[in-house]
Protein backbone atom coordinates (compact mmCIF):
# COMPACT_ATOMS: atom_id res chain seq x y z
CA UNK A 1 0.00 0.00 0.00
CA UNK A 2 1.57 3.18 -1.12
CA UNK A 3 1.23 6.48 0.80
CA UNK A 4 0.51 9.60 -0.36
CA UNK A 5 -1.40 13.08 0.17
CA UNK A 6 -4.48 13.76 -0.43
CA UNK A 7 -6.04 17.02 -0.37
CA UNK A 8 -9.59 17.45 0.40
CA UNK A 9 -10.64 20.82 -0.14
CA UNK A 10 -13.60 21.55 2.55
CA UNK A 11 -14.42 25.78 2.03
CA UNK A 12 -17.72 26.84 2.05
CA UNK A 13 -16.44 30.05 1.06
CA UNK A 14 -15.08 29.15 -2.16
CA UNK A 15 -18.48 29.52 -4.33
CA UNK A 16 -18.94 33.09 -2.81
CA UNK A 17 -15.52 34.19 -4.23
CA UNK A 18 -16.81 32.81 -7.68
CA UNK A 19 -20.18 34.74 -6.92
CA UNK A 20 -18.08 37.65 -6.24
CA UNK A 21 -15.97 36.82 -9.46
CA UNK A 22 -18.82 37.20 -11.62
CA UNK A 23 -20.79 40.49 -9.57
CA UNK A 24 -17.45 42.54 -10.15
CA UNK A 25 -17.76 41.62 -13.93
CA UNK A 26 -21.30 42.58 -14.26
CA UNK A 27 -21.68 45.74 -12.52
CA UNK A 28 -18.96 46.81 -14.12
CA UNK A 29 -20.52 46.17 -17.27
CA UNK A 30 -23.55 47.83 -15.46
CA UNK A 31 -21.59 50.90 -14.80
CA UNK A 32 -20.55 51.01 -18.26
CA UNK A 33 -23.63 50.85 -19.74
CA UNK A 34 -25.26 53.48 -17.46
CA UNK A 35 -22.51 55.97 -18.56
CA UNK A 36 -23.50 55.49 -22.06
CA UNK A 37 -26.85 55.60 -22.09
CA UNK A 38 -26.65 58.92 -19.76
CA UNK A 39 -23.85 60.42 -21.71
CA UNK A 40 -25.60 63.75 -22.84
CA UNK A 41 -26.16 64.68 -18.69
CA UNK A 42 -22.15 64.86 -18.19
CA UNK A 43 -21.06 68.47 -17.36
CA UNK A 44 -17.38 66.81 -17.57
CA UNK A 45 -17.84 63.20 -20.25
CA UNK A 46 -13.72 63.06 -20.33
CA UNK A 47 -13.85 62.29 -16.43
CA UNK A 48 -16.45 59.71 -16.77
CA UNK A 49 -14.74 57.83 -19.51
CA UNK A 50 -11.56 58.02 -17.56
CA UNK A 51 -12.82 56.62 -14.62
CA UNK A 52 -14.66 53.86 -15.79
CA UNK A 53 -11.43 52.90 -18.41
CA UNK A 54 -9.03 52.65 -15.43
CA UNK A 55 -12.18 50.95 -14.02
CA UNK A 56 -12.46 48.27 -17.15
CA UNK A 57 -8.98 47.39 -16.90
CA UNK A 58 -8.71 47.06 -13.19
CA UNK A 59 -11.64 44.65 -12.86
CA UNK A 60 -10.43 42.01 -15.53
CA UNK A 61 -6.81 42.37 -14.54
CA UNK A 62 -7.45 41.54 -11.37
CA UNK A 63 -10.05 38.70 -11.75
CA UNK A 64 -7.52 36.27 -10.07
CA UNK A 65 -7.20 38.00 -7.24
CA UNK A 66 -10.82 37.21 -6.18
CA UNK A 67 -10.80 33.91 -6.99
CA UNK A 68 -9.55 32.30 -3.54
CA UNK A 69 -8.80 33.74 -0.22
CA UNK A 70 -4.62 33.16 -1.08
CA UNK A 71 -5.03 35.95 -3.71
CA UNK A 72 -6.82 38.47 -2.16
CA UNK A 73 -4.38 40.31 -0.78
CA UNK A 74 -4.38 43.49 2.10
CA UNK A 75 -2.62 45.05 -0.57
CA UNK A 76 -5.29 44.44 -3.20
CA UNK A 77 -8.09 45.00 -1.22
CA UNK A 78 -6.85 48.54 -0.05
CA UNK A 79 -6.25 49.16 -3.37
CA UNK A 80 -9.95 48.06 -4.54
CA UNK A 81 -11.56 50.56 -2.15
CA UNK A 82 -9.17 52.92 -3.05
CA UNK A 83 -10.82 52.89 -6.27
CA UNK A 84 -13.97 52.77 -5.90
CA UNK A 85 -14.03 55.41 -3.27
CA UNK A 86 -12.41 57.45 -6.11
CA UNK A 87 -15.32 56.79 -8.45
CA UNK A 88 -17.53 57.83 -5.83
CA UNK A 89 -16.05 61.01 -5.52
CA UNK A 90 -15.42 62.19 -8.96
CA UNK A 91 -18.89 61.78 -9.43
CA UNK A 92 -19.98 65.24 -8.81
CA UNK A 93 -17.29 66.46 -10.92
CA UNK A 94 -18.60 64.51 -14.03
CA UNK A 95 -22.34 65.21 -13.30
CA UNK A 96 -22.82 67.66 -11.36
CA UNK A 97 -26.96 66.81 -11.78
CA UNK A 98 -26.48 63.70 -9.75
CA UNK A 99 -25.20 65.25 -6.82
CA UNK A 100 -27.98 67.11 -6.28
CA UNK A 101 -30.95 64.61 -7.73
CA UNK A 102 -29.49 61.35 -5.78
CA UNK A 103 -28.51 59.83 -9.07
CA UNK A 104 -26.10 56.74 -9.14
CA UNK A 105 -22.30 57.62 -8.53
CA UNK A 106 -19.70 56.25 -11.42
CA UNK A 107 -18.75 53.13 -10.42
CA UNK A 108 -22.74 52.52 -8.90
CA UNK A 109 -23.11 49.44 -7.45
CA UNK A 110 -19.64 48.23 -8.68
CA UNK A 111 -18.55 49.74 -5.15
CA UNK A 112 -20.38 46.76 -3.10
CA UNK A 113 -18.16 44.19 -4.71
CA UNK A 114 -15.21 45.88 -3.30
CA UNK A 115 -17.10 45.95 0.58
CA UNK A 116 -18.14 42.39 0.05
CA UNK A 117 -14.49 41.27 -1.03
CA UNK A 118 -13.62 42.35 2.52
CA UNK A 119 -16.41 40.87 3.81
CA UNK A 120 -15.29 37.21 2.55
CA UNK A 121 -11.81 37.43 3.37
CA UNK A 122 -11.82 39.30 6.95
CA UNK A 123 -15.29 38.48 8.25
CA UNK A 124 -17.70 41.25 9.72
CA UNK A 125 -14.73 43.30 11.29
CA UNK A 126 -13.21 43.97 8.06
CA UNK A 127 -16.59 44.64 6.37
CA UNK A 128 -17.27 47.33 8.76
CA UNK A 129 -14.40 49.10 8.01
CA UNK A 130 -14.41 48.85 3.94
CA UNK A 131 -18.20 49.83 4.29
CA UNK A 132 -17.56 53.21 7.20
CA UNK A 133 -15.07 54.40 3.97
CA UNK A 134 -17.93 54.10 1.22
CA UNK A 135 -20.51 55.49 3.38
CA UNK A 136 -18.70 58.81 4.17
CA UNK A 137 -17.90 58.82 0.66
CA UNK A 138 -21.38 58.61 -0.30
CA UNK A 139 -22.19 61.39 2.22
CA UNK A 140 -19.42 63.57 1.17
CA UNK A 141 -20.30 63.09 -2.59
CA UNK A 142 -23.66 63.97 -1.62
CA UNK A 143 -23.09 67.20 0.08
CA UNK A 144 -26.65 67.49 1.27
CA UNK A 145 -27.49 64.09 1.84
CA UNK A 146 -31.20 62.87 1.29
CA UNK A 147 -33.41 60.28 3.44
CA UNK A 148 -32.69 57.74 0.74
CA UNK A 149 -28.43 58.51 0.62
CA UNK A 150 -28.48 57.25 4.13
CA UNK A 151 -31.09 54.53 3.60
CA UNK A 152 -29.01 53.20 0.62
CA UNK A 153 -25.79 53.67 2.75
CA UNK A 154 -27.13 52.14 5.97
CA UNK A 155 -28.32 49.03 3.93
CA UNK A 156 -24.42 48.42 2.74
CA UNK A 157 -22.77 48.95 5.73
CA UNK A 158 -25.42 46.30 8.03
CA UNK A 159 -25.77 43.92 4.80
CA UNK A 160 -21.95 44.01 4.53
CA UNK A 161 -21.18 43.17 8.14
CA UNK A 162 -24.23 40.41 8.42
CA UNK A 163 -22.38 38.40 5.21
CA UNK A 164 -19.02 38.68 7.29
CA UNK A 165 -20.20 37.88 10.50
CA UNK A 166 -21.79 34.57 8.31
CA UNK A 167 -18.85 33.73 6.93
CA UNK A 168 -17.26 33.37 10.57
CA UNK A 169 -19.89 30.99 11.74
CA UNK A 170 -19.23 29.04 8.83
CA UNK A 171 -15.36 28.81 9.11
CA UNK A 172 -16.02 27.73 13.05
CA UNK A 173 -18.46 25.24 11.84
CA UNK A 174 -15.90 24.23 9.12
CA UNK A 175 -12.63 23.44 11.52
CA UNK A 176 -15.31 22.48 14.03
CA UNK A 177 -15.97 19.63 11.49
CA UNK A 178 -12.36 19.08 10.57
CA UNK A 179 -11.41 18.41 13.97
CA UNK A 180 -14.36 15.33 14.15
CA UNK A 181 -12.66 13.42 11.21
CA UNK A 182 -9.38 13.87 12.50
CA UNK A 183 -10.52 12.62 15.76
CA UNK A 184 -12.74 9.79 13.96
CA UNK A 185 -9.65 8.64 11.66
CA UNK A 186 -7.90 8.49 15.25
CA UNK A 187 -10.13 6.84 17.39
CA UNK A 188 -10.74 4.19 14.07
CA UNK A 189 -7.17 3.78 13.70
CA UNK A 190 -6.28 3.37 17.16
CA UNK A 191 -8.94 0.11 17.41
CA UNK A 192 -7.36 -1.33 14.13
CA UNK A 193 -4.46 -1.40 15.82
CA UNK A 194 -5.18 -2.56 19.45
CA UNK A 195 -7.34 -5.11 17.20
CA UNK A 196 -3.59 -6.67 15.59
CA UNK A 197 -1.83 -6.12 19.25
CA UNK A 198 -4.69 -8.12 20.81
CA UNK A 199 -4.37 -11.30 18.61
CA UNK A 200 -0.61 -11.15 18.80
CA UNK A 201 1.77 -9.58 21.46
CA UNK A 202 -1.28 -9.49 24.34
CA UNK A 203 -2.43 -13.06 23.64
CA UNK A 204 1.37 -14.32 23.83
CA UNK A 205 2.44 -12.06 27.11
CA UNK A 206 -0.90 -13.56 29.07
CA UNK A 207 0.61 -17.31 27.53
CA UNK A 208 4.16 -16.46 29.60
CA UNK A 209 2.15 -14.89 32.70
CA UNK A 210 -0.11 -18.36 32.51
CA UNK A 211 2.60 -20.86 32.05
CA UNK A 212 5.11 -18.84 34.07
CA UNK A 213 2.78 -19.22 37.10
CA UNK A 214 2.22 -22.73 36.72
CA UNK A 215 5.92 -23.59 36.33
CA UNK A 216 7.03 -21.51 39.82
CA UNK A 217 10.31 -20.64 40.41
CA UNK A 218 12.36 -18.12 37.99
CA UNK A 219 9.54 -19.24 35.23
CA UNK A 220 6.71 -16.87 37.70
CA UNK A 221 8.93 -14.04 38.33
CA UNK A 222 8.73 -14.08 33.89
CA UNK A 223 5.13 -14.59 34.27
CA UNK A 224 4.61 -11.81 36.88
CA UNK A 225 6.78 -9.59 34.55
CA UNK A 226 4.88 -10.03 31.45
CA UNK A 227 1.69 -9.99 33.21
CA UNK A 228 2.79 -6.32 34.17
CA UNK A 229 3.36 -5.90 30.96
CA UNK A 230 0.21 -6.78 29.47
CA UNK A 231 -1.46 -4.47 31.72
CA UNK A 232 0.57 -1.78 31.08
CA UNK A 233 -0.30 -1.89 27.30
CA UNK A 234 -3.56 -3.04 27.76
CA UNK A 235 -3.89 0.32 29.38
CA UNK A 236 -2.06 2.19 26.41
CA UNK A 237 -4.25 0.67 23.54
CA UNK A 238 -7.09 1.72 25.54
CA UNK A 239 -6.65 5.03 26.39
CA UNK A 240 -3.98 6.14 23.90
CA UNK A 241 -4.34 8.69 20.85
CA UNK A 242 -3.14 7.66 17.41
CA UNK A 243 -2.51 10.45 15.15
CA UNK A 244 -3.49 9.03 11.71
CA UNK A 245 -4.34 12.28 10.24
CA UNK A 246 -2.83 15.44 9.68
CA UNK A 247 -5.18 18.07 9.58
CA UNK A 248 -3.57 21.71 9.14
CA UNK A 249 -5.59 25.11 6.93
CA UNK A 250 -3.35 26.79 4.31
CA UNK A 251 -3.23 30.26 3.62
CA UNK A 252 -7.09 30.03 2.26
CA UNK A 253 -9.15 29.28 5.57
CA UNK A 254 -11.39 26.80 5.73
CA UNK A 255 -9.27 24.78 3.01
CA UNK A 256 -7.82 21.18 5.00
CA UNK A 257 -5.24 19.14 4.11
CA UNK A 258 -5.71 15.36 5.63
CA UNK A 259 -2.95 13.07 5.13
CA UNK A 260 -3.65 9.43 4.63
CA UNK A 261 -2.86 6.19 3.44
CA UNK A 262 -4.58 4.78 -0.25
CA UNK A 263 -4.30 2.31 -2.29
CA UNK A 264 -3.02 4.04 -5.79
CA UNK A 265 -5.12 2.19 -7.47
CA UNK A 266 -8.57 0.45 -7.05
CA UNK A 267 -8.33 -3.37 -6.02
CA UNK A 268 -9.10 -5.70 -8.63
CA UNK A 269 -8.56 -8.78 -6.34
CA UNK A 270 -10.91 -11.40 -6.93
CA UNK A 271 -13.12 -12.63 -4.76
CA UNK A 272 -12.04 -14.71 -1.95
CA UNK A 273 -13.43 -18.18 -0.42
CA UNK A 274 -14.04 -17.79 3.12
CA UNK A 275 -14.09 -21.60 3.55
CA UNK A 276 -10.77 -21.60 2.94
CA UNK A 277 -9.77 -19.41 5.49
CA UNK A 278 -11.94 -21.01 7.76
CA UNK A 279 -11.19 -24.05 7.32
CA UNK A 280 -7.72 -24.57 8.54
CA UNK A 281 -9.56 -24.41 12.46
CA UNK A 282 -11.35 -27.78 12.25
CA UNK A 283 -9.85 -30.06 14.23
CA UNK A 284 -10.53 -32.25 16.88
CA UNK A 285 -11.96 -29.92 19.73
CA UNK A 286 -13.45 -27.77 16.81
CA UNK A 287 -16.23 -28.74 14.42
CA UNK A 288 -16.65 -27.02 10.77
CA UNK A 289 -20.03 -26.83 8.77
CA UNK A 290 -19.47 -25.21 5.68
CA UNK A 291 -21.70 -24.52 2.26
CA UNK A 292 -21.24 -26.63 -0.63
CA UNK A 293 -20.57 -23.87 -2.81
CA UNK A 294 -17.71 -21.02 -2.19
CA UNK A 295 -18.62 -18.68 0.19
CA UNK A 296 -17.61 -15.40 -1.80
CA UNK A 297 -16.48 -11.72 -0.26
CA UNK A 298 -14.25 -9.45 -0.84
CA UNK A 299 -10.72 -10.40 -0.11
CA UNK A 300 -10.68 -7.43 2.92
CA UNK A 301 -14.05 -8.26 4.56
CA UNK A 302 -13.20 -11.87 4.33
CA UNK A 303 -9.85 -11.47 5.97
CA UNK A 304 -11.60 -9.45 8.82
CA UNK A 305 -14.04 -12.11 9.09
CA UNK A 306 -12.16 -14.39 9.69
CA UNK A 307 -10.05 -12.72 12.29
CA UNK A 308 -12.62 -12.22 13.70
CA UNK A 309 -13.75 -16.11 13.90
CA UNK A 310 -9.73 -16.72 15.24
CA UNK A 311 -10.73 -14.22 18.04
CA UNK A 312 -13.92 -16.32 19.36
CA UNK A 313 -11.95 -19.17 19.09
CA UNK A 314 -8.90 -17.96 21.24
CA UNK A 315 -11.45 -16.63 23.94
CA UNK A 316 -13.34 -20.43 23.65
CA UNK A 317 -9.34 -21.76 24.35
CA UNK A 318 -8.77 -19.05 26.86
CA UNK A 319 -11.88 -19.16 28.71
CA UNK A 320 -13.80 -22.05 28.01
CA UNK A 321 -10.78 -24.50 28.88
CA UNK A 322 -8.50 -26.40 26.69
CA UNK A 323 -10.83 -29.04 26.44
CA UNK A 324 -13.86 -27.12 25.66
CA UNK A 325 -16.09 -28.35 22.40
CA UNK A 326 -16.59 -25.80 19.52
CA UNK A 327 -18.42 -25.25 16.45
CA UNK A 328 -17.99 -23.18 13.38
CA UNK A 329 -21.48 -22.58 11.40
CA UNK A 330 -21.44 -20.80 7.58
CA UNK A 331 -23.90 -19.52 6.37
CA UNK A 332 -23.99 -18.39 2.73
CA UNK A 333 -27.51 -15.78 2.45
CA UNK A 334 -27.80 -13.73 -1.14
CA UNK A 335 -27.75 -10.55 0.83
CA UNK A 336 -25.37 -11.42 3.81
CA UNK A 337 -23.14 -14.25 5.50
CA UNK A 338 -23.15 -15.23 8.85
CA UNK A 339 -20.53 -17.08 11.01
CA UNK A 340 -21.48 -19.01 13.97
CA UNK A 341 -19.08 -19.50 16.71
CA UNK A 342 -20.56 -21.77 19.42
CA UNK A 343 -18.78 -23.49 22.29
CA UNK A 344 -19.99 -25.66 25.39
CA UNK A 345 -18.09 -24.15 28.00
CA UNK A 346 -19.37 -22.06 30.80
CA UNK A 347 -20.52 -19.01 29.43
CA UNK A 348 -20.26 -16.06 30.58
CA UNK A 349 -21.60 -14.34 33.24
CA UNK A 350 -24.05 -11.29 33.28
CA UNK A 351 -21.83 -7.90 33.39
CA UNK A 352 -18.43 -9.92 32.41
CA UNK A 353 -18.16 -8.47 29.48
CA UNK A 354 -18.70 -4.54 30.16
CA UNK A 355 -16.13 -5.51 33.12
CA UNK A 356 -13.49 -6.73 31.19
CA UNK A 357 -13.85 -3.58 29.00
CA UNK A 358 -13.36 -1.44 31.50
CA UNK A 359 -10.37 -3.12 32.53
CA UNK A 360 -8.64 -2.55 29.45
CA UNK A 361 -9.93 -6.50 27.85
CA UNK A 362 -10.85 -5.82 24.67
CA UNK A 363 -10.73 -8.65 22.75
CA UNK A 364 -14.17 -9.03 22.04
CA UNK A 365 -14.83 -4.91 22.15
CA UNK A 366 -12.13 -4.38 19.30
CA UNK A 367 -10.88 -8.04 18.00
CA UNK A 368 -14.73 -9.00 17.47
CA UNK A 369 -17.35 -6.26 17.15
CA UNK A 370 -14.67 -3.74 15.98
CA UNK A 371 -13.84 -5.73 12.76
CA UNK A 372 -17.42 -6.16 11.91
CA UNK A 373 -18.38 -2.85 12.54
CA UNK A 374 -15.93 -1.96 10.87
CA UNK A 375 -16.66 -4.00 7.85
CA UNK A 376 -20.68 -2.29 8.41
CA UNK A 377 -21.35 -5.63 9.92
CA UNK A 378 -22.41 -6.80 13.29
CA UNK A 379 -21.45 -9.28 16.40
CA UNK A 380 -23.80 -10.66 18.70
CA UNK A 381 -22.56 -12.36 21.72
CA UNK A 382 -25.18 -15.15 23.09
CA UNK A 383 -24.47 -16.63 26.76
CA UNK A 384 -25.93 -18.43 29.69
CA UNK A 385 -23.61 -19.19 32.50
CA UNK A 386 -23.56 -23.11 31.86
CA UNK A 387 -24.90 -23.75 28.80
CA UNK A 388 -22.27 -22.37 26.66
CA UNK A 389 -21.29 -19.24 24.54
CA UNK A 390 -22.48 -18.27 21.18
CA UNK A 391 -21.25 -15.56 18.64
CA UNK A 392 -23.12 -14.59 15.78
CA UNK A 393 -21.22 -12.64 12.99
CA UNK A 394 -23.20 -11.13 10.41
CA UNK A 395 -21.62 -9.37 7.39
CA UNK A 396 -23.56 -7.51 4.44
CA UNK A 397 -22.82 -8.86 0.99
CA UNK A 398 -21.05 -5.55 -1.24
CA UNK A 399 -21.26 -5.81 -5.27
CA UNK A 400 -17.63 -5.16 -6.57
CA UNK A 401 -17.52 -1.85 -7.65
CA UNK A 402 -19.25 -0.42 -4.38
CA UNK A 403 -16.50 -1.13 -1.91
CA UNK A 404 -13.92 1.78 -1.30
CA UNK A 405 -10.11 0.68 -1.51
CA UNK A 406 -8.98 3.19 0.85
CA UNK A 407 -8.23 2.45 4.89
Amino acid sequence: MARRERVVRMSVEQPLWSALTAYRILTMLYAVLLAVFGREKYDRPWVAVAFLAVLVVWTLATLPKVSNATACTKCFLGADLTIALTGILLTPLADFEAQQMDGPTLPSIWTAGSVLAFAIKGGWRWAAFASSFVAVANIVERGHPSRDTFHNVLLVWVASIAIGYVIEVARASERTLARALEIEAATRERERLARDIHDSVLQVLAMVQRRGTALGGEAAELGRMAGEQEVALRTLVSSGLVPTTRVSEDAAEGAVVRSVEVDDEPSEEADCDLRALLAPHAGSRVSFAEPGAPVLLAPAAATELAAAVSAALDNVRVHAGENAQAWILVEDWPDEVIVTVRDDGPGIPDGRLAQAEGEGRMGVALSIRGRLRDLGGTAEVISVPGQGTEVELKVQKVPRGKAGSAR
